[in-house]
């Protein structure tokens, strides 16, 4: 891609579709268990296979979860929902259609709003619907080397999924990851998913086309030419999604130059993502709704949902990210950055955080320590906070003991590595490495030798150089390591003055 191109004046325009593994026991319609790696086709039955004379029966407890990420997405939740075939023929799905919804969605009409941090951008992204559908198995191609065979494993078949379509509101790659980073959040804060892209739990694809000012005879642009949609699959990250929409934007601006205002000559096309390669490669001709020939699922009754199901649904949500980003900058007067470095952790290390920020009594020294301390070694180590063997009463009483005066943050971070390590209190901690406060009386006498041994330092702090005074600081260390640094500082300027 050109540098011109990147530069090209032209609007991305993006809208995703995300399906997430609801964390259900069981399937959609049937009784075999979702458990992730089992041998292939061991988790299958007739229903989920298909067979003739099968009968589905819904999954309440996959319904319910999919009403809490409707609602935790400002969904209005419809009383009556029903289901529908979805009809196409692919190896990997057994009955020749897939059970979803299509007229009648159980919500609709939500949003999720996405705030950088750092102020780069924010933005309200729309909720077209939000539905449950069953997953379709999985094709492994030229699984073994040197063959072109095509392997079907069952096992996902009838898995259920619910689909969230956005409003095609965002308008760059970064804008897409981090709204996808957010969603993620929040159903894993809402228990409806492990989001684990990995295992299959959480997969995107993107739509993509561009809006490019069309200049008229008087130069001003008068119309906008948009490129045709383009659906982009097979991302397995959300670094992968951020980098597939930017090579076709590209890709597609690029195209546009080649063919003029002919819009015809540029296919409305499924491509995939070929994360080695780099590029965006064509994979199909898009498919419409048409092409799918729904129809009312015929074995299944509809669906209602009363005032009650969505009281319940809310009872259980809990506090959201975005809530729990504001309410922790209110109560502990943190920095909007802070408090998103510690909500992304999840909610068990907010709940060290505030269990920390309340023995201290100030949140921006617990914050401080979480972050430059706490979460450091947790990413060290492995595990999780609910395992880290340094609990926030720990770190409170070693920022207590700096606080007053018994030794500097540097000698603070040294007991913290020793209590992470052996297990052992602070207090026996300090003991062991012979860490004692040092008296008034001690550090005046040792401040007098210093400046005895140092006039040039006491004349350059005379004439006005405060800073020169920081040279005794080191001194102060090798002679004494329990000194604090602050404290010696201020003492050395104290006596100079008296001088």
């Amino acid at each position: 891609m050109t540098a011109a191109a990147a530069a090209a004046p032209y609007t991305t325009v993006i809208g995703l579709e995300v399906h997430v593994q609801l964390q259900t026991q069981t399937k959609l319609f049937c009784g075999c268990p979702t458990t992730f790696g089992a041998p292939p086709n061991t988790q299958v039955c007739p229903t989920c296979l298909g067979l003739p004379g099968s009968l589905p029966v819904m999954n309440r407890r996959a319904f319910d979860l999919a009403v809490r990420s409707a609602l935790a997405l400002n969904c209005t939740i419809a009383p009556f929902t029903k289901w529908d075939r979805k009809n196409y023929f692919y190896p990997d799905l057994p009955k020749g259609y897939q059970i979803s919804q299509y007229d009648l969605p159980f919500s609709s009409d939500g949003w999720l709003e996405v705030v950088d941090p750092k102020g780069a951008f924010s933005r309200k992204v729309g909720i077209i619907r939000v539905h449950l559908e069953e997953d379709a198995g999985k094709s492994m191609h030229d699984e073994a080397a040197g063959t072109a065979d095509t392997r079907i494993d069952l096992n996902r078949a009838g898995t259920p999924l619910c689909e969230i379509v956005s409003q095609p509101d965002l308008r760059s790659p970064q804008e897409a990851r981090a709204w996808l980073n957010e969603l993620k959040l929040l159903l894993v804060y809402l228990g409806v998913s492990d989001c684990n892209m990995q295992e299959g739990s959480l997969r995107v694809d993107a739509n993509v086309n561009l809006h490019i000012p069309v200049a008229g005879q008087g130069g001003a642009a008068d119309r906008i030419a948009k490129t045709p949609i383009v659906e982009i699959k097979n991302m397995n990250s959300f670094r992968s999604v951020e980098r597939a929409l930017t090579y076709e934007a590209v890709r597609q601006w690029e195209e546009w130059q080649a063919t003029g205002t002919e819009m015809g000559k540029m296919p409305k096309q499924t491509r995939g993502w070929d994360d080695p390669a780099g590029i965006t490669r064509p994979q199909r001709q898009k498919e419409e709704s048409s092409d799918y020939r729904y129809f009312p699922e015929p074995d299944l009754v509809p669906v209602t949902v009363s005032e009650a199901d969505i009281t319940a649904a809310r009872a259980a949500m809990g506090e959201p990210p975005a809530v729990l980003r504001t309410a922790l900058e209110s109560k502990w007067k943190i920095s909007a950055y802070d408090a998103d470095v510690l909500v992304n952790q999840g909610r068990d290390l907010v709940a060290y955080f505030e269990d920390l920020a309340t023995r201290v009594g100030e949140g921006k020294v617990a914050s401080n320590w979480m972050q430059q301390d706490v979460l450091r070694c947790l990413n060290e180590r492995g595990g999780t906070i609910a395992e880290f063997p340094v609990r926030p009463e720990h770190v409170a009483d070693i920022i207590a003991r700096i606080t007053a005066g018994e030794f500097d943050t540097s000698r603070g971070r040294e007991i913290f590595a020793e209590v992470l390590a052996s297990g052992k209190p602070v207090v026996d901690v300090v003991a062991s490495m012979g860490i004692a406060a040092v008296s008034d009386d001690d550090l005046v006498t040792l401040c007098k030798e210093l400046l005895a041994a140092n006039p040039k330092i006491v004349a350059d702090v005379q004439g006005g150089k405060e800073q020169a005074a920081a040279g005794l600081i080191g001194q102060a260390k090798k002679k004494n390591p329990n000194v604090n640094p602050g404290k010696v500082r201020q003492m050395c300027l104290d006596l100079i003055r008296g001088m």
